[in-house]
């Protein structure tokens, strides 16, 4: 199933080009009150709500998906974990330009370990990038993503997939300078995840699947998930070592070589096989940056 969120926090479902509303199914989710869970209460519910999707679809209101505002389809992840230069060719290409490293160590990602992201960087398709400090460098990554689907705590990686609730395609948007990544990498917009989770079942392998970006209808990068220095049962074990992951944490898996920069105007298109693909467009800030930022 291929699940999105959409416009005014609709609930749908994509079949063919249109989405089917299915938002009464949210009915299902439990009330809480304060304090709030630290999860994502859809994804810790999918499997039910999933099967009463299937018991009202054929009544749900269609419209077009290219009229539709696309959503983030996680609201709320309690973590967005981030698996630093974890294709190869692209750890050759940082290693091998100052303007991608800035003079910071680079270490192979079973030495640096993983990095988190902040949840309010969290956008959908729809909402597009706006680049924080457009007088620096930003660049574009693009990513697939993994979205847990119950509590996993020192999983091994034989059982790992059993934790996954579905997967997406993801952006991870830059700051290139000196700063510690998940400073650089955590501004408003800076995550973007879409079009929809489409549900585990479809997925028969996540670490055979290709991934493309397009800036401006200009290829940029291109790779498959089988390159992956840490594949993505392995990504789920070193995870779960140290933190206890919960329904709706995000794992992005890290990018291939061909990372470079975008500016305001330009159009991402970015896509994962069996996933769909995300066009996003990229806007400059409302006001400008302080000028008293220690780095240019």
């Amino acid at each position: 199933m291929k699940i999105c969120r959409y416009n005014d926090n609709r609930l749908g479902i994509i079949e063919g080009s249109d989405i089917v509303d299915v938002t009464p199914a949210l009915e299902l989710l439990p009330r809480h009150q304060y304090p709030l869970p630290v999860f994502d209460p859809l994804v810790a519910d999918l499997g039910r709500v999933c099967r009463y999707i299937d018991e009202i679809k054929s009544r749900g209101a269609r419209m077009p998906l290219e009229k539709a505002k696309l959503l983030s389809p996680v609201a709320n992840p309690g973590k967005i974990i981030a698996a630093p230069v974890n294709y190869q060719k692209h750890l050759e290409e940082v290693l091998g330009d100052p303007n991608l490293h800035n003079d910071v160590r680079i270490n192979h990602i079973q030495r640096a370990g993983l990095f988190l992201k902040a949840a309010s960087s969290l956008v959908g398709a729809g909402e597009g990038v706006t680049l924080r400090m457009p007088e620096r460098r930003n660049d574009h990554e693009v990513e697939l993503a993994v979205v847990l689907g119950k509590t996993a705590s020192r999983v091994h990686r034989s059982r790992a997939l059993e934790y996954v609730a579905g997967y997406c395609v993801a952006l991870d948007i830059t700051i290139r300078g000196p700063e510690e990544r998940s400073f650089r990498k955590s501004p408003d917009s800076y995550t973007v995840l879409g079009p929809w989770l489409t549900t585990a079942d479809e997925v028969n392998d996540p670490d055979g699947l290709e991934l493309q970006l397009y800036v401006n209808g200009q290829a940029r990068q291109r790779a498959n998930t089988r390159d992956l220095i840490l594949d993505v049962p392995a990504l789920i074990e070193f995870a779960s070592s140290f933190y206890t992951l919960l329904p709706g944490d995000v794992i992005i898996t890290g990018t291939p070589e061909g990372v470079g920069p975008i500016q305001a105007g330009d159009v991402l298109h970015a896509s994962v096989q069996h996933l769909g693909a995300i066009e996003v467009k990229v806007d400059a800030p409302d006001s400008p940056t302080s000028s008293a930022l220690p780095y240019p």
